[in-house]
């Protein structure tokens, strides 16, 4: 698969840290050149330079704003050269019920995964769509856009919002040999010391892997939908979540007695 994204030109967002950072990782490593967007311009430049620099461009991008889109994505052709590979990965995931919910919260969560990712796949769309290159765009949604948490009414509405955009782009850029696809993650352990909790214990009893996911894990189906491997597939969504969606594995298995 690395000799596939040799020199191919990809744009990250929500780059500097978390899966962004796992996917910016794993897309170096196989070659590719990387384009680091994020909204905190010092955290990206940061890991570009622990990449060591080569083979990167880093920048602040705000993926709610459609100029700084613009901006992002054409100082990073300018960089790099022309994108064929975009991942529209920058989102945001508070926790607060709908009685107590303020709007700005609301509109912060919908305009930066929502409007973020429509923005982000546009502009990646227009550039391909204008050199008539094919390419392949990747969104990011999550399992809660069919699996619904309390607390999370903004952040589930965004993730189920994503998928539908997701298939709707597949079809409308088809013809342009453009293939859009949607990784939806499980739990993501970003730090593997955080401490243990109620909530998380409930999440791992019903993994059957018997493990929280991991940045590197997300990585590596994206580089998969990146490389033409996936020339066939576009328009579906992956879950990744150590088989969360399998069925119900907290319940005790089942004896001829009990059925």
């Amino acid at each position: 698969m690395a000799e596939t994204l040799q020199g191919k030109v990809v744009v990250i967002t929500g780059a500097g840290a978390g899966i962004g950072l796992g996917m910016v990782r794993a897309f170096h490593a196989a070659g590719a050149l990387v384009a680091m967007g994020d909204l905190r311009q010092d955290t990206v430049e940061r890991a570009a330079a622990d990449l060591g620099g080569e083979r990167t461009f880093a920048g602040a991008i705000d993926v709610r704003d459609d100029a700084s889109v613009r901006r992002f994505f054409a100082a990073a052709e300018q960089a790099l050269g022309l994108v064929t590979i975009g991942v529209a990965n920058a989102g945001v995931y508070p926790t607060r019920a709908v009685l107590d919910m303020e709007v700005e919260e609301w509109d912060r969560v919908i305009e930066t995964n929502l409007r973020g990712t429509f923005l982000t796949c546009q502009a990646a769309a227009r550039s391909m769509t204008a050199g008539g290159r094919p390419g392949k765009i990747i969104t990011v949604s999550s399992g809660a856009y069919v699996s619904p948490r309390p607390g999370a009414a903004h952040y589930c509405a965004s993730k189920a919002g994503i998928v539908m955009f997701t298939k709707t782009l597949a079809m409308e850029l088809a013809e342009a040999r453009i293939n859009v696809n949607c990784v939806a993650p499980g739990y993501i352990q970003l730090d593997p010391a955080a401490p243990d909790s109620e909530f998380r214990r409930a999440l791992l009893k019903n993994i059957p892997l018997g493990r929280f996911g991991t940045p590197a894990d997300i990585a590596g189906i994206a580089l998969f939908l990146a490389s033409s491997a996936a020339d066939y597939i576009t328009g579906e969504v992956f879950a990744v979540n150590g088989g969360a969606f399998a069925g119900r594995m907290y319940l005790p298995l089942q004896t001829a007695a009990t059925r």
